[in-house]
């Protein structure tokens, strides 16, 4: 790969004309320097690990602690509490009840004595501020000792070495030194593979002994707080960002390029969904899902308006990066580390939204949302110039909305949309002087049958009262009504409208749906 004496030679060359220069110039990069003032009492430990790399005479694994260092800031672990409507905390551990109904009718208790509960974020503790030399040395030396090793890291680049295989973490979990264990157990995998240079196979039977030992539970929905490798080896269960951190901890502890691809807000469901993915010889990527599915093997089951892909370096277009005149972002969209990658996933369309509603002369910023588990969530941004905006790369066959974020929320700001197949854009805004009577089977999507009487198959809850919405600046409500084992029909419901239809007292999963010959069609 590379000639190891001459990279000595050049750093001993670099370090004499570092010396040479004098005045007191840094001979690190700007971000490396960023990062040394930014670590305060920690910069000794920092300086420890270029000390080290810069006498040890490789030039490459200078250059990985220059990586790991110039794009530490705003990595860290998370905590999270939960509270109740008062702002109380609330004690609740998932590990108190036998399975996720159980915990559900838990909180469903709590919930009717405390008022809706949520988590928030209660501290993060940063690694500039906490981490050791030792354990950044350590993992440097175990990340390149596999990619110098294994058959299959020999074509890796660098630039993909740093990004794929030499980062301590995965999110926000507690930092544990897992490569030293990782590789001593999958260090001899290579000798039981037909063709030892193939990552996906190695891949796959690292996968399969995880597979072996951890699994899902929805249980860790309500762990918010990522869980450490100790905590994931004793409980053997955990959420899809635990499963993913898992697998990249284990894979890139032997020179494999894994790392999380997710889509925050799906767009045909509630909920999000993370990931892994993997790097093969010829530079694409692979999805697959790490403690579930193999690579090759495995598919999103619901729509991706978009897929991002998480890094460890900081990647200087995204918004937060971005000269704007609102300093506040909405949620995950603030992040400095992460990567568009939708055009992977699905095919694509850029969007261009004209404002006919006035802009805030404040605000130069605009999103485009979809419809998860409720209410619009920003999933995309776009700058404003003379009344429009561009979004880039959204997935196809999906309803989006506009808006903005004034005080802190998302305010929808034009009619929702489809964006079509062929990119084509279809709004959809209500026509009052056109009423019409629309008969309804389901709140979420399912195959629309009809009985041997002719009349429609309904998939309601017989006895439970449903409510109709339509969109028009916000929703608006078009009645209730109890459901039989017959459609529920709504009369002077206006035409060419996004309706929503939410059982009374839901947790409002349902989807929004339109009116297409006469049946409905889910969003």
């Amino acid at each position: 790969m590379y000639n190891i004496n001459v990279y000595r030679v050049l750093t001993a060359v670099m370090l004499l004309l570092v010396l040479a220069g004098g005045c007191g110039k840094s001979p690190y990069p700007d971000d490396v320097n960023n990062a040394l003032k930014e670590a305060g009492e920690n910069r000794a430990e920092l300086e420890k690990v270029l000390a080290h790399y810069s006498t040890l005479g490789d030039s490459l694994m200078l250059q990985a602690a220059y990586y790991l260092i110039g794009n530490m800031e705003g990595h860290g672990y998370a905590t999270y509490l939960l509270h109740d409507s008062s702002g109380a905390e609330v004690e609740f551990d998932v590990r108190d009840y036998a399975d996720f109904d159980e915990l559900l009718a838990a909180a469903d208790s709590i919930e009717a004595a405390r008022g809706e509960l949520d988590f928030d974020k209660d501290t993060l503790i940063y690694d500039i501020h906490t981490i050791s030399a030792g354990f950044i040395i350590d993992h440097i030396d175990y990340a390149f000792k596999a990619w110098r090793e294994k058959p299959w890291a020999g074509n890796l680049s660098f630039e993909n070495f740093c990004e794929y295989v030499l980062p301590y973490r995965g999110s926000n979990e507690p930092l544990e030194n897992w490569r030293q264990a990782f590789w001593e157990k999958y260090k001899n995998i290579d000798t039981t593979m037909s063709d030892p240079a193939d990552p996906i196979a190695a891949a796959a039977l690292v996968n399969q002994d995880i597979m072996s030992w951890f699994g899902f539970d929805p249980r860790y929905y309500y762990h918010p707080t990522d869980q450490g490798l100790s905590e994931m080896k004793e409980s053997g269960l955990g959420r899809c960002e635990d499963m993913t951190n898992l697998t990249i901890f284990a894979m890139r502890a032997v020179g494999l390029a894994v790392t999380s691809d997710y889509t925050p807000h799906w767009a045909n469901s509630g909920n999000n969904h993370a990931w892994n993915s993997i790097l093969t010889l010829d530079g694409t990527v692979i999805p697959f899902m790490g403690a579930e599915c193999d690579p090759g093997k495995y598919t999103l089951h619901n729509k991706a308006a978009k897929v991002y892909r998480k890094t460890f370096g900081k990647k200087m277009q995204n918004l937060t990066f971005q000269d704007r005149k609102q300093e506040k972002i909405p949620g995950w969209l603030a992040g400095k580390s992460y990567v568009d990658v939708t055009s992977d996933y699905t095919d694509v369309c850029d969007v261009t939204i004209t404002f006919t509603k006035e802009i805030p002369d404040s605000v130069d910023i605009a999103y485009l949302c979809v419809f998860n588990s409720g209410e619009w969530r920003a999933i995309h941004w776009g700058r404003i110039e003379a009344d429009k905006a561009v979004f880039t790369d959204m997935g196809v066959d999906i309803a989006y909305i506009p808006a903005l974020y004034l005080n802190e929320e998302i305010i929808p700001q034009g009619a929702p949309f489809v964006l079509g197949d062929d990119c084509d854009i279809r709004y959809y805004q209500p026509d009052s002087s056109d009423e019409v009577s629309i008969s309804l089977v389901s709140t979420t999507k399912r195959k629309q049958a009809v009985s041997t009487d002719g009349i429609a198959e309904s998939y309601l809850d017989s006895g439970q009262e449903y409510e109709l919405f339509y969109w028009q600046d916000d929703w608006q409500s078009l009645g209730k009504m109890v459901a039989t084992d017959k459609p529920l029909t709504f009369d002077k419901a206006p035409s060419g409208a996004l309706y929503w239809l939410v059982a009374v007292g839901s947790d409002e999963e349902e989807r929004i749906f339109t009116i297409e010959d006469d049946g409905q069609v889910w969003w």
